[in-house]
């Protein structure tokens, strides 16, 4: 028998996004657990078309959560482009190619939250400016 583990999706290494013109769209936002849920993002590549999801937890930032499922919802990440990329670090998105759609999220700065998970490769958390409550539409994977 083949265990489960085979046909779990293999992570992206970040290296494959360098020099690369990306476009984000969201594919589905499916409900996971009363307080979990998921996003799929498709993504086109000099290397080809690819997929990653982000799954949710509530529970390790409410805030947080509550604004990025407002933001797929108002479909802000839609056709959006990763504009910061650090091979095998990270890479950064979350900016309209829209100002006036910048210029309104960028005034509805969320509150920060109490830390209940730390950074690790593959997690998803929101770019601050370095001021308290800072947190807007960029995220870091």
């Amino acid at each position: 028998s083949i265990p489960a583990s085979h046909f779990a999706p293999k992570p992206l290494p970040l290296s494959c996004f360098v020099s690369m013109l990306v476009l984000l769209q969201i594919f589905s936002l499916t409900a996971v657990a009363v307080a979990d849920f998921r996003v799929k993002f498709d993504v086109v590549t000099t290397a080809g078309e690819r997929s990653f999801v982000v799954n949710v937890h509530e529970d390790w930032a409410p805030i947080g959560a509550a604004r990025f499922k407002e933001l797929v919802e108002a479909k802000f990440y839609d056709d959006i482009r990763f504009f910061r990329v650090i091979p095998s670090f990270m890479v950064q998105f979350g900016l309209s190619g829209d100002p006036a759609q910048n210029t309104e999220w960028r005034a509805k700065a969320i509150k920060d939250e109490p830390v209940k998970e730390s950074n690790k490769p593959g997690y998803v958390t929101f770019a601050k400016t370095g001021a308290p409550n800072s947190r807007t539409t960029q995220l870091f994977i």
